[in-house]
Parts: structure tokens; C-alpha cells; sequence
């Protein structure tokens, strides 16, 4: 219950910062969010159904990555956003919040990072964005974070020509960075990645699941227990925040038995892998 009371609240949040901030003044979010918002103007679909038709498609190949308890919460999430994204513009008609484009940069942004930090802490995702980047980092050598990276930097490029506003773009791309932001702070307190030391006796299905689900890699560690001098293997990744939840979900559902180590990463040097 508490999962979706999360992901209910981070529904309202990411409402109306599209509605009272980013729709009014042609400032792009994200991910398949933004998409929607980019192709709302030049269609006559409303940001909802656009955001389930880009998505559904997405999130139906995802199951095989993700599985389905997680696919099916996040269509619901989908369905949630799209439904509130639609009330507040088509039926409330609720106003914009702020004609100043910084205002709405920021506060937009702040609305954003809100909605999707708790939809992660409900074990949800707010879009399709996650899934393309996992199933490409399971398959090539780019990591999640540079393929989501990409997306949004297209995003952006794409809005430059549908505004015809080379300014609005660089609100969009503060906009995003705030809301990246304050993501992290709900989820972890403040801004960082995570180090994830797991000693586990699964370690050949656990390294599996990270690989797939997370678009993650690291390294395998061999060594023996102080008391017993028994043989361990440690596996040791980099993780970032938005991806903790569903490293813990992997642990507990192939080996609950293992033993989990998480700590900041102050700083990230090389590519690890």
C-alpha cells in the first residue's frame, strides 16, 4: 500500500510541473515525458495519450528485462501520470503557475524530480526511457546513465526545432539538472552514486540480473571469512541511485541469504568495467 500511496503523490507532482510550468512555457523535460510534451505541439493528442502510447509498447518488451510485477506497476504509474497530466490541462484548465521562464525552469524542474523520486521509492518508473537504456547497455558496451543521457540530449536537439528557440532548450537542460537533483536527495539525502559490495553464493545468477535488468557492470572478488575460512565471492559495482531499489529486489528474490554493503561514491574515476 505504501508503495502506491508513493507513487500516487509522485503522479500530482509530475502533473503539475507539466502543467503549471513546463507545458505553458515550451520548457522540455526528459525522457518519453518529454517526447510527449514535444509531440503534444505538433498533434492533436493530448499529453497523456501520447505518454501511453509511446510507453505501453516499450514497457511490453521491457517484462522480459524487468519482469512483470515491475512492468505492470509502471503501466500503472503511466496511466496514473497520463490521466492527472490530463485532468489538469484538458478539464481543470490549471493555470500556468509562472510566465518567467527560470521560475518554471526551476520550480518545473523541482515538480519533476519530486514526482519521479517518489515513483522510484514506490518500486515504479514513470517511462520507457529506462527500459531502451537497459536493453541497449545489456547489449553493447555504453553504460544506462550514457543512453539516457542520450535520449534527453536528442530530446532537447528535437525541441530546438520544433520552438525554433535555441534559449528555451538551454532552460529545458536546467530544468532537467534540477530535477536529477532533487531526485537524489529523496532518495539517498544528497547527490552521489552508490558503491555496492554483495557477497553472495548466487553470484553466477546475481551478476546475470545486475547485467540485464540494471545495464550494470563490475568486478568479482574472491576471498575467504574471518572465522570459518570459508570461500566468499564479493561482487563490486557502481550503481546509481535510481537503480538501488531494483538491485535490492534482484538480491532478495535470488539469493535473501546474502549480504549487502552499500556506501557513497565520492569519486568515480576510469570506467571500471
Amino acid at each position: 500500500m505504501k508503495d502506491y500511496l508513493y507513487i500516487i503523490l509522485g503522479a500530482v507532482f509530475l502533473a503539475i510541473g507539466v502543467v503549471s510550468f513546463l507545458l505553458p512555457n515550451n520548457i522540455i523535460t526528459g525522457g518519453t515525458a518529454g517526447l510527449s510534451l514535444l509531440l503534444h505541439h505538433i498533434s492533436p493528442f493530448t499529453i497523456g495519450s501520447l505518454m501511453i502510447m509511446i510507453n505501453l509498447p516499450l514497457l511490453i518488451l521491457g517484462i522480459k528485462y524487468f519482469g512483470k510485477k515491475y512492468a505492470i506497476k509502471t503501466i500503472l504509474t503511466i496511466i496514473l501520470i497520463s490521466v492527472f497530466i490530463d485532468i489538469c490541462n484538458e478539464f481543470i484548465n490549471l493555470s500556468a503557475a509562472t510566465d518567467e521562464t527560470i521560475l518554471a525552469a526551476i520550480f518545473g524542474g523541482i515538480c519533476i524530480g519530486l514526482g519521479l523520486g517518489f515513483v522510484i521509492k514506490g518500486k515504479s518508473s514513470a517511462g520507457g526511457s529506462t527500459i531502451i537504456a537497459s536493453i541497449v547497455a545489456s547489449k553493447t558496451h555504453y553504460k544506462a546513465s550514457e543512453v539516457i543521457l542520450l535520449i534527453d540530449a536528442s530530446i532537447i536537439a528535437l525541441s530546438i526545432y520544433v520552438f525554433n528557440d535555441l534559449e528555451k532548450a538551454l532552460w529545458s537542460i536546467l530544468s532537467i539538472y534540477v530535477s536529477s537533483r532533487i531526485i537524489d536527495v529523496i532518495l539517498t539525502g544528497r547527490p552521489s552514486k552508490k558503491v555496492v559490495h554483495i557477497v553472495t553464493n548466487e553470484v553466477e545468477i546475481v551478476s546475470a540480473q545486475i547485467i540485464k535488468r540494471l545495464g550494470e557492470e563490475g568486478t568479482i572478488l574472491n576471498g575467504s571469512g574471518l572465522h570459518k575460512e570459508q570461500n566468499k565471492t564479493m561482487i563490486l559495482i557502481v550503481v546509481e541511485i535510481s537503480k538501488i531499489q531494483i538491485l535490492k529486489d534482484i538480491i532478495k528474490e535470488y539469493d535473501p541469504e546474502s549480504f549487502l554493503v552499500i556506501t557513497e561514491a565520492s569519486e568515480l574515476l576510469g570506467r571500471g568495467n
